[in-house]
């Protein structure tokens, strides 16, 4: 039985950006393959801004090469090592939530490209998640490459709930940017095992003939995708070089949420999160909308042994 979890990509991905201008094709691709690839999506001067703040605070932290300009992502393998990892974001508990504390990562998935977008995926005004999730993937020797899973599983509501993936930077398919599986979307919630990678479980998708696509993105890229789009990370070939991204999550008002998708990525409250920022415009924005919350299932993430 194959085992399609290992297989590598066998298609590339094809830039739906100009569809932006036509949404009927836009929603035909998205509901037929799961995901759209858009090519310069973000304003590429924004995506680097954000980068070079949070690469500024790695290096404040001692973790970037002194042999290199901080923007070229190069770490320091020895203080990175020496770091206690949180797995799932690549670098500390506390250096995550000074990045968390950014006014501007916060501030980006409220781009008027990424609001357009999903206005003409969803047909109607599309509101950001705000629990928003940075990886800041260091080359700590206690890293995992996060494996196959829906995102579903982890925030539940509304299965049409579509996450924006992005890098921080250009991410050559060597540096592990996302792959999907394409079409996996039409699947259902597919069952899940233990794994050691981000979110801690990983897809089954024993003996499934479907094609894995993936490509290589540019500053300003973004892949958005289904809930229950089966998507993994690619491995980091480099050896030295930290690979940042972020994932955000958007979906139609008038459609349920689930509680936690309205709390920060972290054992944060809100206001230490605010703390500094130079605008009160984004704070507790969702909380304009009177959204119908779901009930968590547990029985969703039932894991049992990986029998392929």
């Amino acid at each position: 039985m194959n085992d399609n979890n290992a297989r590598l990509p066998s298609k590339s991905f094809v830039d739906r950006s100009p569809y932006l201008a036509n949404p009927e094709l836009l929603r035909e691709a998205a509901d037929r393959d799961g995901y759209l690839f858009l090519r310069g999506l973000i304003p590429r001067e924004r995506v680097l801004g954000l980068r070079r703040q949070i690469l500024t605070l790695l290096a404040a932290e001692g973790l970037m090469s002194k042999e290199h300009p901080p923007m070229d992502g190069v770490a320091d393998l020895q203080a990175v090592a020496a770091m206690p990892l949180r797995v799932d974001v690549g670098v500390s508990e506390e250096l995550y939530k000074q990045i968390q504390k950014l006014e501007e990562f916060h501030a980006i998935t409220h781009d008027p490209a990424l609001l357009n977008a999903f206005g003409a995926l969803f047909g109607e005004e599309a509101m950001p998640h705000p629990r928003n999730i940075g990886r800041i993937m260091t080359p700590h020797p206690g890293a995992r490459v996060t494996p196959s899973h829906q995102d579903f599983i982890h925030i539940q509501g509304a299965p049409e709930t579509w996450t924006c993936w992005f890098p921080l930077g250009d991410c050559p398919p060597e540096l592990g940017g996302l792959s999907m599986l394409e079409g996996s979307h039409k699947l259902g919630v597919l069952q899940v095992a233990g794994n050691e990678g981000a979110g801690g479980l990983e897809t089954l998708l024993c003996g499934l003939d479907m094609e894995w696509v993936y490509g290589g993105y540019e500053a300003g890229d973004a892949v958005v995708f289904h809930s229950q789009t089966v998507h993994r990370a690619m491995p980091n070939t480099l050896g030295n070089r930290i690979r940042l991204s972020c994932d955000n999550r958007y979906q139609r008002v008038r459609d349920i949420i689930d509680p936690s998708s309205l709390q920060p990525h972290g054992p944060y409250e809100w206001e230490e999160l605010y703390e500094g920022w130079s605008s009160d415009r984004l704070k507790y924005y969702w909380r304009k909308h009177d959204f119908a919350l779901s009930e968590w299932d547990e029985s969703i993430r039932w894991q049992r042994e990986k029998i392929c």
